[in-house]
């Protein structure tokens, strides 16, 4: 499995690389130290903590759906002509951006600072790994 150093294991948890080096020293996650004598973590054990670790706010909606990708968050930019609108919400750390028709914005009542659920059904999720990753 691949190792992370600290900085970057950090950077992927949203959290500072101090925050990853008392998790070590707590035991919550384990390091080694790599050929250049750097502390590291497995990325296998990251993206464990990383998914225990995630919280998102509820869906407010109470609605079943097929649709597995809800992102509730907050508009932060609306954008909008006589007919077409872009609509920008803040999940979390994920910036989600939809094109909309002007009268859509206009029935759910689209603004800056409304709460929203950007959800999500593709047929076609592209996963790009860093250079040199693959």
């Amino acid at each position: 499995m691949a190792q992370i150093r600290i900085l970057e294991a950090a950077r992927f948890l949203g959290v500072s690389d101090d925050t990853v080096r008392r998790w070590i020293d707590g035991g919550v996650l384990g390091s080694t130290k790599d050929a250049a004598g750097k502390s590291v973590v497995d990325s296998l054990e990251l993206a464990t903590l990383a998914h225990r670790n995630a919280v998102l706010p509820g869906d407010p909606s109470d609605i079943g759906r097929s649709a597995r990708n809800r992102f509730v968050g907050i508009v932060t930019d609306v954008l909008q002509d006589t007919v077409m609108a872009q609509v920008e919400v803040q999940c979390g750390p994920h910036r989600v951006v939809s094109l909309m028709s002007s009268e859509a914005v206009r029935d759910l009542g689209l603004e800056k600072g409304s709460i929203a659920i950007a959800v999500v059904k593709a047929t076609t999720v592209i996963i790009e790994t860093p250079a040199g990753k693959a």
